[in-house]
């Protein structure tokens, strides 16, 4: 097999994985219906930080690990591959490192996030697929102050001189940042670093407990630290489970992750 049958293989598979049979013109609708199914299929997760396996960004692992394996990652992981599966489908994506404002009580000292800027029908989408708290399932228009409601939810773009493209949700009545990024081009060695820090550092959230998350048809099912919690149109069922295998059983169920 060459290397385009391979690639089409490839793109063929990640469909499937995330619930599409084939693609159709790269167009708005496509790209919304691919985040909104991504979301719903494949889980953010941090496991193998916890497990202490090494982390690869390249997209043939991330493939293998993702696509192929059934797992999830993290943003540096989940946004870089679904970046390579729309620049294979035709659309123009731009690589944009993020500084995540969320729960934050002082401006956050790091960038340790990814996203992406894409194209479609001549309007600048903002997609992000790599994010376990409740972030956008449907692409943003990058229009400055247009309120954008999705399902229960609604968020903005503002803009700020010194960090750019700020990402808000409505919250209680009032606006709150999600994360900001500037317009500054990022390319793939330049999440090395960051994604390094995320993995190895003492102090970095990544490493201080088990996060993983997943839309569902009724809600989310979410993992902190030790427990899980399943949410849904009946409210909040959370557990912890008591054995190892009953963990293992959890993961499969709420998040079809198979450990070996």
């Amino acid at each position: 097999m060459n290397q385009t049958e391979t690639v089409k293989q490839d793109v063929r598979a990640y469909l499937k994985r995330i619930g599409h049979e084939e693609a159709s013109r790269a167009n708005a609708a496509l790209l919304s219906e691919l985040q909104n199914s991504h979301l719903h299929t494949v889980p953010y997760e941090n496991l193998d930080i916890l497990n202490r396996k090494p982390l690869s960004l390249e997209i043939p692992d991330l493939l293998d690990k993702i696509v192929y394996r059934q797992r999830g990652g993290y943003c540096f992981e989940l946004n870089a591959l679904f970046g390579w599966l729309l620049r294979q489908l035709g659309y123009t994506v731009h690589d944009r490192v993020a500084r995540f404002w969320r729960q934050e009580q002082n401006m956050p000292p790091k960038r340790r996030h990814q996203v992406l800027k894409v194209e479609a029908e001549g309007e600048f989408y903002l997609v992000d697929v790599g994010v376990g708290g409740i972030v956008p399932r449907r692409p943003i228009r990058m229009v400055e102050g247009l309120e954008q409601v999705q399902g229960d939810e609604c968020y903005k773009l503002e803009r700020d001189d010194e960090f750019g493209w700020l990402l808000c949700e409505l919250k209680h009545g009032s606006w709150e940042r999600i994360y900001s990024f500037t317009e500054e081009p990022q390319y793939e060695k330049d999440f090395i670093m960051p994604s390094f820090w995320c993995e190895h550092a003492e102090d970095s959230v990544f490493r201080q407990g088990a996060m993983l998350a997943v839309r569902t048809s009724t809600g989310r099912n979410t993992v902190a630290g030790e427990e899980f919690r399943i949410f849904d149109d009946k409210g909040v069922h959370a557990f912890v489970p008591e054995t190892e295998d009953e963990y293992k059983e959890a993961l499969r169920t709420y998040f079809n992750i198979q450990l070996t």
